[in-house]
């Protein structure tokens, strides 16, 4: 039966439609399972170190804020999006009628919802970013959720997919977990029939040794069928206040989910961003902190390895670390209580109380940071 779990597959389960109820006169029940509308900046207070939310704080480089500024300027104007989305398509290869620009990742992810309605099997992999599931429940959809496994490094076994599926989300490299997967991995779950979304929120903050830019993208990737691309400038840039981000796809899947979108989606400022953030300039620089990133992350890692039963997941590879140790909701309370805010794991599906985010920050936050965590765990 369509829209059924096949109970072939591991770590394949339904989550109901929002609202779902067992019979025409019970009145609806609240959905179970993880807050899906649980996010990290609520986890942030006054007075509190900022581990809980994945944008990078940096002042504004003059090429970015520049724009941005003079663009204050031309308010009375409706925005135009052609100058942006035509930057954004040069800088990945693609034509003009192959990018849609959005107010922010969380658009596209609507959109998305709202555009396909008509599909059969949608199914999430998770652990990830939750704005996917909850605007596919939103909409009416009926989700499954394939959970990777822990055990296994939440590494993605396309096999675990069901073959009817007809859309499927992943984020790469994902949220909560940071773990990249493998191109030829993500890009075997396309198929004639299927819209495959990936979420690359976070692409720009992942390097690999003689690999510069994104290795593990699908951003240029115009063969694969059904493919949608959802890119943000949030992470990198500290934008996440401007709202702005992007889809790529063909044109037709595009034109689509334009027809559910407002009219000027995106300000005549996030345009300007949009544009700068696709220069040359800005992706040079995209790969060095991508660089420098990566060895905060891993003295980040290597600094938790050596705390008393702290286990990171996985082989991380993103702006965050994910890690595993037993009374974590204790332990993030008594982080609190000396400064600190880090993410909850138990809101992702896939997770539970024993998990924890952390942002990768500069050494010397990481190492106050590890500090006080080694304390609250010895005590």
């Amino acid at each position: 039966m369509r829209g059924q779990p096949s109970g072939t597959l591991p770590g394949v389960e339904v989550s109901p439609r929002a609202g779902e109820a067992s019979g025409p006169d019970v009145p609806a029940a609240p959905t179970p399972g993880p807050d899906l509308g649980h996010h990290g900046d609520v986890e942030v207070g006054e007075g509190l170190v900022d581990l809980a939310v994945n944008v990078r704080r940096a002042p504004l480089p003059p090429w970015l804020a520049g724009p941005i500024t003079d663009s204050l300027a031309d308010l009375a104007r409706y925005p135009d999006a052609a100058p942006a989305r035509a930057a954004v398509a040069a800088r990945h290869g693609r034509d003009p009628d192959e990018v849609l620009l959005t107010a922010g990742a969380a658009e596209a992810f609507v959109l998305i919802a709202q555009a396909l309605r008509g599909v059969h099997r949608p199914v999430v992999v998770h652990p990830q970013f939750t704005e996917p599931e909850a605007a596919l429940r939103a909409a009416g959809h009926r989700v499954e959720r394939v959970v990777l496994d822990a055990a296994d490094g939440f590494r993605l076994d396309p096999e675990l997919v069901p073959a009817d599926a007809d859309l499927v989300m992943i984020g790469n490299p994902t949220n909560p977990t940071s773990v990249l997967h493998p191109a030829s991995a993500v890009a075997a779950l396309a198929r004639p029939g299927r819209v495959l979304v990936v979420d690359e929120a976070f692409a720009d903050t992942t390097a690999a040794p003689g690999r510069p830019g994104e290795p593990e993208s699908l951003a240029t990737r115009r063969e694969l069928p059904g493919l949608l691309v959802v890119r943000s400038l949030t992470k990198t840039w500290g934008l996440a206040g401007l709202r702005i981000g992007y889809l790529l796809g063909a044109p037709e899947l595009l034109t689509r989910l334009a027809a559910v979108q407002p009219l000027w989606p995106v300000s005549s400022p996030a345009l300007a961003a949009a544009t700068a953030c696709a220069g040359p300039v800005a992706v040079e620089a995209e790969r060095a902190i991508a660089a420098q990133l990566a060895a905060d992350r891993d003295h980040l890692v290597a600094r938790l390895a050596d705390l008393p039963g702290v286990r990171v997941a996985g082989r991380p590879a993103s702006a965050f670390v994910l890690i595993q140790l037993a009374g974590a909701a204790a332990v993030r309370a008594a982080l609190r209580e000396r400064g600190w805010a880090v993410r909850r794991g138990d809101t992702f599906p896939g997770l539970g109380p024993d998990w924890l985010r952390v942002a990768v920050r500069d050494r010397a936050t990481t190492d106050a940071f590890t500090r006080v965590l080694g304390e609250i765990l010895e005590a």
